[in-house]
């Protein structure tokens, strides 16, 4: 019989039980069954704090994104333009997917569950007005919202196709920024710059370290007890 907690601590235990079964097994084939046992909390607990596993899965997009960001700052310290920090930190979202197919099946669940995709649609929405405000003047913030929907669904379809010999993650790279940064009006000759300098960036290492932090942050803050 699962143990009494509370709610604080019960969703605790529920976001470190699932994120160590999306990264073991995947998203889709993690049962709340398996969640519930491992968390060690009760069908009720959970349907109070979570209603279902989309609900895991919004709160935990939240804090990966909040992980990608902050991984980014340092490596696009003193560039030119904000348009290099959003070009890096896509770069590292695609290098994310390709580390395990199951951290592929989040991501590409998070970008089509309508809640999740939500709290990305909005993050993103700041984050590019910030990055392509000055080449687009004319654009407010809900400009900015319409072409993120857009250039989301890029996102998702080049997550959800797994690099091979042919398309390299390179390649995936340069070809995803090449089409949104045309998209939002920057100069061509600038394109090939922000293109050059993230390409001399080692983001599949990155992307790992984004991976390593994010699990140390869980064994700290969410660690289950012996049960």
């Amino acid at each position: 019989m699962a143990r009494r907690y509370d709610s604080g601590d019960a969703k605790r235990r529920i976001l470190a039980a699932s994120v160590r079964l999306f990264l073991e097994k995947g998203y889709t084939n993690t049962k709340v069954a398996e969640i519930l046992k491992e968390a060690d909390v009760s069908a009720g607990s959970f349907q109070n704090i979570f209603h279902t596993k989309n609900g895991v899965l919004t709160e935990l997009i939240g804090m990966m994104f909040g992980m990608q960001f902050g991984a980014v700052k340092p490596l696009a310290a003193n560039v030119p333009s904000p348009a290099y920090i959003y070009a890096v930190e896509t770069a590292l979202q695609l290098a994310l997917t390709e580390l395990s197919e199951n951290l592929r099946d989040i991501y590409v669940e998070a970008y089509t569950f309508p809640a999740a995709a939500e709290i990305i649609h909005r993050s993103t929405t700041v984050e590019l007005q910030a990055a392509f405000g000055a080449y687009m003047p004319g654009c407010a913030e809900s400009d900015f919202y319409e072409m993120e929907l857009g250039t989301a669904g890029m996102m998702r379809g080049y997550m959800a196709r797994k690099c091979d010999q042919y398309f390299t993650l390179e390649h995936k790279i340069r070809r995803f920024l090449s089409m949104s940064l045309s998209a939002f009006q920057v100069p061509e000759q600038e394109r090939g710059q922000i293109i050059a300098f993230v390409a001399g960036v080692d983001v599949r290492a990155e992307g790992r370290k984004v991976m390593d932090a994010l699990l140390a942050s869980l064994s700290v803050q969410f660690e289950l007890k012996e049960k």
